[in-house]
């Protein structure tokens, strides 16, 4: 049986991350109120300490990343597309002879 991933909205994030950041609330307790895994609110916590500037040296801040994934799928299709020409040339030019 497989489970189905949460997905929860940047102001959801932005709150816990807001909660955790104040010092009003440790992890655990935040995460036992919101039915919520440690894992996650530390990886949202460094990932907004990144987007802020405060993160550590070579860490991408999240537009980074979207770039990032953005040029991938870019990349890939452009290779498709050349892979399709390239195939087509070779088709056309075994048909000439």
């Amino acid at each position: 049986m497989t489970s189905k991933r949460r997905r929860f909205s940047p102001e959801f994030k932005a709150e816990v991350i807001q909660l955790v950041l104040s010092g009003r609330k440790t992890v655990p307790e935040i995460c036992k109120e919101h039915d919520l895994y440690d894992s996650s609110v530390y990886n949202w916590v460094r990932q907004a300490k990144v987007d802020s500037g405060q993160g550590s040296a070579g860490a991408m801040t999240t537009s980074e990343k979207e770039e990032l994934k953005r040029l991938r799928r870019e990349n890939r299709e452009l290779k498709r597309e050349r892979d399709f020409l390239v195939d087509a040339a070779t088709y056309f030019a075994k048909a000439k002879k």
